[in-house]
């Protein structure tokens, strides 16, 4: 394999975060991830950002503040 490169790893970072890439592709990325320090810190802010984003889609609001935010939301579409 050879160095797919920066511009080509920042481009396709994104779809590398998710597992959107086809195999050569991911490891074409993945090899460059290893010996690029700068892609590198990128990935892992990507990563980092990427679970936080995941962790706090499987959390739920408390009961009380989702029944704030319900009859906030009711009050105000009925004065529409």
């Amino acid at each position: 394999m050879t160095d797919c490169g920066c511009e080509k790893a920042k481009a396709e970072l994104e779809e590398y975060l998710h597992n959107e890439l086809r195999g050569e592709d991911a490891s074409d990325i993945q090899e460059h991830l290893a010996h690029c320090g700068d892609c590198s810190d990128e990935h892992l802010v990507g990563r980092t950002l990427t679970e936080a984003v995941q962790r706090a889609c499987r959390e739920t609001a408390p009961e009380d503040l989702r029944d704030q935010v319900l009859l906030k939301l009711r009050t105000i579409q009925s004065a529409h």
